[in-house]
């Protein structure tokens, strides 16, 4: 049967719409926007400081072979750029930890599935956007927060469509024109840059990025001179062939524009000074990785190497000077102290040689060691350099807790003082506006949560403003704050708490002394009630709000508009993820509407006069709403003819923004789209006097905010006129003094009544240790004055702190401590110590220090003692620091025990090489320098797994098996754990006999143990071939000094099945074959061409010296006791005439030290010490502290000497001079000893004994 094929209008219809919404839906993408000039993760908001503009980055993702998620282009471990530069002017604010940037420097990022996320691009330090509060982190990177939900109504669905009165349902038309940029459809990256401020240029690059090579591969500029209508293309003027990767511009002057080529092909700016209309090219000798703008000097830059060092320009990047390597990433400022003091010095923190951090300044064109300052004394933690306005911070952890501390207009560091049991385990500097610090402080019982500090002036002194506010962990580990400051009004501050696992939106219009919930809608927003009854319901809103500065995000307001806040949240008894509605209030959060039920984007325009309103959506749309009465009502416009799917938003910088770009694209292949967008047709005229009314700022019906009562002027909301420059506030009054304008002061807490009381912690008597009697102090009357409020008369006198004269005190709770904290110091070294006094005058009393090592020292009348007594110790060892305070009402005395210590450096475990069964054998760790200080000696005997621990450096053991065996010893000296192993060989019975070598051997003898090695390995193999012995029966080791000498063992050989292949016999004829060999002068070797050296045979000796066979004659017994009667008499000659103690090194088995070491002394005695019978002694503490088992071995038994004698030795000038004579051993009574030595090469004399 024959098929016919039809045509079905309504089905095919259906088929083609379907077929187009699943493209539109699934094949195009959306857009995730990156903020790249961020200057960290968590920086904190710096008012004055400016930084060099960025674009907008957008990333178009497509489908031409690009399989993994892109990565920041020209990226090497950290953000390219720092800061795009923000007008002073604009009135855009809003508190927040993480900073954005003002006018351009943002990235936009498309992926499948039309998704978009919001990715922070550039710090910026002046910019007063709007941003939600976040924690400082310690690594350097980007904030991200997801962008762009799916709709809870229907696709496509446009705001208002749900019947609202409030919205006007006849479609409007924007003026608006569209550019493409073409022949860039293959660039999936553009930066933007608008100069505003009646400027008509916008700079627009675009890149491509190859995700798979990991770098740029094209770039093309763009410049529009009329708002953006059109577009000329200059790479003809940058060069055809030069690649460009970022776009800077000077935040202090907008003409000024900085091009940086991609470092991949070649490191350059490009520098122009008429707006991007012509270039200069110069060329770099390092890749930047961050830059830096002066907040005042237009031409004053830093920038940031890729390699952590720091360059100077005068002259806007064209010559650059190095200032400083080892700088910490984001850890340098232009100096913000004070009005034009000293605007070329630079804030830094930088890396010392030993890997400590240290807080530097300096002056930006000379750096050098002589002209470096170092405020903080001492060293701070790493990345935690913060300079604020008139503040910097430091940390410094100590004993395992994190202590912080600031200076104020650079004067003397001081510790931040919270209340005593916070225990801080994070802290955040939040803001440090209006001479005050407000910071967020996560106590030892906190996890998710951070209580809120605010200080006095000079942050210090820090009490409690609201608890248990929510944090929450960025995509980048960055810590996020839900805190929000208004803009446009001083003091007043949004806050997420939690309270019994429940998060609830407080506001407070005093900076944190009272808290309250926000008031629901009565309404929504279709005119139905809501009942929602305060405190079990109220509203609660979103705080985070978007890194982009051009889309809203979740909460937005502006200085210009004071009254006027947005944000989206919802209704209920706690902050909730879904049912998630916008909301708008225009009575500065007294009372709120609800304007969409669905997230949008809000902007600002003409100051705050028009509110512009984006549905986040990953659909392309058309149109946007407008309102004119601060939300009340909204008109539906118009932008485009054709769907958009939008990547960013752009408004003209400045204060009469009427003017906005929006980028974006028709689909995934199409080219740039850039859709202009001219507000100011739909205004008739500009505002007049009559056009505004009179609004007055209060709190629930109370005017007096922050002491003053404010009137501003509003435009009426009937009137469609253009506003223009905002004027601020009409009015201000100061408000009488009440106890709301005053907080607890450091140490009070607020009671359920309201009053403040003291904590049980704090002694409300006690004064600080900066009173002398004859002056005064202010004695706290439990309150201060909340910073910046106007109140004037009223309670003020009441509240305020009375100056008091300080009077006599006898001293109490006297302290010495060290000004780094710790109890250990170094020989030769310069030791601070502080005394410090809870009550008493230091300065009018007597202080008398006795440092322990003979040396005291007595100060009266002291002027300060804030620098510290500083005392440098010449001697190792444990010293009894005392102090004594004493005035005519009292004393006090305090007292410390330092370790003074001298850094170890080496470690020789001696020990013999060959040894017999069952007899004691001592072991002697011995080191360089020997005098080091308090040391703790770990003993490892072959396979144990528990050692033995000492406090000496001695130990005697025996071995009941014969085999090899290893003995590993560790020596801890502080922070420094240092080892050596030796093996030793342990046989029933074995022989020993001294060699000697010509004279013209110690010529070539450097005394190293490569060349003893070596050496050791040559006189073997002679003997062998001299012999005929098998070497399984030799062992020679040449031991150091001068003149060269060995030592040659001979062993009984085992196979493997443990028979003896040889007899005490066997080793005696050994050794006579041996000797007869050398007195033949029958041994010797060739050390080089035309130099022969004879090895001699010195004396024998067997060990042990039994009777070796079952009888002997008369004669050989004679022969017998002549040789070793001559043996003896050699040795003893040998040993006086020559003076060589030998060091038996045991070369086949052991691995000898680069150093060689002295044989070991007694200790000196002469050193001054803590007394013996004050203090435990090493055998009690090894004994009954440290409760460690000896090694149970059945190869040897060890033993901790108690008793012993010291050898005598004499050393060299040259050994004792570096911190002492080798550390001493005891040789327990009747153990073997083998003699040590340790001769330099240029030692050629005897050493007496």
């Amino acid at each position: 049967m024959e098929k016919v094929a039809g045509w079905y209008p309504a089905w095919h219809v259906a088929l083609l719409y379907w077929t187009w919404l699943f493209l539109f839906t699934f094949g195009f993408t959306g857009a995730e926007i990156t903020c790249r000039s961020c200057h960290s993760q968590v920086k904190p908001q710096q008012q004055q400081q400016q930084h060099p503009q960025r674009g907008l980055l957008m990333h178009l993702r497509t489908d031409r072979g690009e399989k993994k998620q892109p990565s920041f282009p020209g990226e090497k471990g950290g953000e390219r750029g720092r800061g795009a530069g923000m007008e002073e002017e604009d009135d855009d604010a809003g508190l927040r930890a993480t900073l954005s940037a003002k006018s351009s420097g943002w990235e936009t990022r498309r992926f499948p599935g039309g998704t978009q996320e919001n990715l922070p691009r550039a710090a910026a330090t002046t910019s007063t956007e709007d941003h939600p509060l976040r924690g400082r982190g310690s690594v350097p990177g980007s904030v991200r927060r997801r962008r762009g939900r799916i709709p809870r109504g229907a696709a496509g669905r446009e705001p208002g469509e749900s019947g609202a009165a409030r919205f006007g349902l006849e479609e409007l038309r924007l003026g608006s024109t569209t550019f493409a940029l073409a022949g860039d459809s293959a660039h999936n990256q553009a930066m933007v840059h608008w100069s505003g401020h009646n400027s008509s240029v916008i700079l627009i690059l675009t890149k491509l990025y190859d995700y798979n090579l990991g770098s740029i591969t094209e770039s093309s500029l763009w410049r529009s001179t009329d708002y953006g209508t059109t577009y000329e293309k200059l790479n003809d003027k940058v060069g055809l062939k030069t690649i460009l990767s970022y776009l800077y511009v000077c935040p202090t002057n907008k003409r000024k524009i900085m091009l940086l080529t991609d470092p991949e092909v070649e490191s350059s700016l490009l520098i122009s000074s008429d707006e991007g209309a012509t270039y200069q090219k110069y060329r770099l000798n390092f890749y930047i990785h961050s830059l830096l703008f002066h907040p005042k000097q237009e031409d004053w830059i830093l920038a940031y190497s890729q390699d952590q060092k720091l360059f100077s320009s005068v002259e806007f990047g064209r010559r650059w000077l190095l200032l400083h390597e080892g700088v910490a990433p984001n850890r340098f400022y232009w100096s913000m102290m004070g009005s034009g003091r000293e605007p070329d010095l630079v804030h830094l923190e930088a890396k010392t040689v030993d890997g400590h951090a240290q807080y530097i300044t300096c002056k930006m064109q000379n750096c050098s060691e002589a002209t470096r300052s170092k405020p903080f004394p001492g060293y701070i933690d790493h990345n935690s350099l913060i300079v604020q306005d008139d503040y910097v911070f430091v940390q410094l952890t100590s004993g395992g807790r994190p202590h912080y501390y600031v200076s104020y207009r650079r004067n003397a560091f001081a510790q931040m003082k919270l209340p005593k049991y916070s225990l801080p385990k994070d802290m955040h500097v939040i803001s440090t506006d209006e001479n005050q610090v407000f910071a967020a402080v996560q106590e030892w019982n906190q996890n998710d949560t951070y209580n809120l500090y605010i200080s006095d002036t000079r942050g210090v002194y820090f009490t409690l403003a609201l608890e248990n506010v929510k944090s929450s962990q960025g995509l980048e580990g960055n810590v996020m704050i839900d805190l929000y400051e208004v803009a446009g009004i001083k003091g007043m501050f949004l806050a997420n708490k939690k309270i019994d696992n429940q998060v609830k939106t407080f506001i407070t219009y005093n900076k944190g002394r009272d808290w309250s919930l926000l008031q629901a809608p009565d309404t929504d927003l279709r005119g139905n009630p809501i009942h929602c009854l305060l405190p079990y319901c109220s509203l609660h809103l979103h705080l985070k709000v978007s890194e982009n500065p051009y889309t809203s995000g979740n909460i937005a307001s502006r200085d210009t508009a004071p009254s006027i806040i947005v944000a989206s949240g919802n209704i209920g008894t706690e902050l909730s993820d879904t049912d998630i509605s916008m909301f708008v209030s225009s009575d500065a959060g007294n009372t709120w509407r609800q304007i969409f039920e669905e997230e949008h984007s809000v902007l600002y325009l003409d100051q705050g006069g028009v509110l512009v309103a984006m549905k986040h959506t990953s659909l392309p749309i058309r149109h946007l709403w407008l309102s004119f009465d601060e939300g009340r009502s909204w008109s539906k416009y118009s932008f485009t003819s054709l769907p958009l799917f939008v990547d960013g938003v752009l408004g003209e910088p400045g204060e009469e923004t009427l003017i906005m770009t929006v980028f974006g694209h028709f689909s995934h292949r199409s080219e740039w789209q850039l859709v202009k967008v001219d507000y100011k047709s739909i205004f008739d005229r500009r505002c007049a006097e009559e056009d505004y009314r009179p609004w007055q700022l209060h709190s629930q019906g109370e005017a007096c905010i922050m002491g003053a009562k404010r009137i501003y002027r509003k435009r009426k909301s009937e009137k469609k006129c253009m506003q223009g420059k905002y004027a601020g506030a009409m009015t201000s009054e100061p408000c009488v003094c009440t106890e709301a304008d005053f907080d607890c002061d450091y140490g009070y807490e607020r009671h359920s009544n309201g009053q403040c009381l003291p904590a049980f912690w704090y002694n409300p008597s006690s004064l600080s240790k900066d009173c002398s009697l004859g002056q005064s102090y202010l004695n706290s009357t439990g309150y201060r004055k909340v910073v910046s409020n106007n109140c004037t008369d009223g309670v003020r006198e009441r509240y305020t702190a009375k100056p008091q004269q300080c009077p006599g005190k006898a001293p109490q709770g006297l302290r010495i401590i060290t000004a780094d904290g710790k109890l250990t110091a170094e020989q030769g070294h310069n030791v601070t110590f502080l005394v410090q006094l809870e009550e008493g005058d230091l300065q009018r009393s007597l202080i008398q220090v006795d440092f322990g090592d003979g040396i005291a020292v007595s100060y009266a009348n002291l002027s300060s003692t804030e620098d510290g007594i500083k005392h440098i110790y010449q001697n190792v060892g444990i010293f009894r620091v005392t102090v004594l305070v004493e005035n005519s009402l009292g004393s006090d005395n305090a007292v410390l025990y330092l370790h003074v210590t001298c850094p170890l450096e080496h470690v020789h475990l001696s020990l013999p090489f060959v040894t017999t069964k069952n007899k004691e054998v001592n072991a002697t760790a011995v080191l360089w320098p020997s005098q080091v200080g308090t040391l703790t000696y770990i003993w490892w005997f072959g396979n144990n797994t528990e050692p033995l621990i000492t406090l000496e450096g001695s130990i005697t053991f025996t071995f009941s098996v014969e085999g090899m065996n290893t003995i590993t010893v560790q020596v801890a000296a502080g922070n420094t754990i240092l080892q050596d192993t030796k093996t030793i060989a342990v046989y029933e019975q074995f022989q020993s006999l001294r060699l000697s070598f010509s004279a013209n051997l110690d010529d070539y003898n450097p005394d190293i143990p490569e060349w003893r090695r070596d050496i050791s390995r040559v006189v073997k193999r002679a003997l062998v071939e001299a012999t005929g012995i098998s070497s399984k029966h030799i062992l020679v080791a040449v031991l150091p000094g001068l003149p060269t000498s060995a030592e040659l063992f001979i062993l009984p050989y085992q196979d493997a099945t443990g028979e003896k292949k040889r007899k005490a016999a066997d080793l005696e004829q050994i050794s006579e074959t041996l000797i007869q060999k050398l007195n033949q002068n029958l041994v010797h070797f060739e050390l080089k061409p035309g130099v022969q050296i004879l090895v001699h045979a010195a004396h024998l000796s067997a060990a042990p010296l039994v009777d070796l066979t079952p009888s002997h004659s008369g004669s050989a017994m004679l022969m017998l006791l002549s040789v070793v009667f001559v043996g003896l008499a050699v040795f003893v000659i040998y040993k006086f005439k020559r003076k060589i103690p030998g060091l038996n090194i045991y070369a086949q088995m052991q691995n000898e030290k680069d150093q060689e070491m002295v044989s070991p002394v007694s200790q000196r005695e002469n050193i001054p010490n803590v007394p013996q019978s004050e203090l435990m002694s090493p055998e009690q503490l090894v004994d009954e502290k440290l409760e460690v088992q000896p090694i149970e071995q059945p190869q040897a038994t060890v033993q901790n000497p108690r008793k012993g004698n010291a050898t005598k030795v004499v050393w060299t000038e040259d050994f004792q001079k570096a911190c002492g004579s080798p550390r001493g051993f005891k040789p327990r009574p009747g153990a073997e000893v083998f003699p040590q030595l340790l001769s330099p090469r240029a030692q050629k004399k005897s050493l007496p004994m």
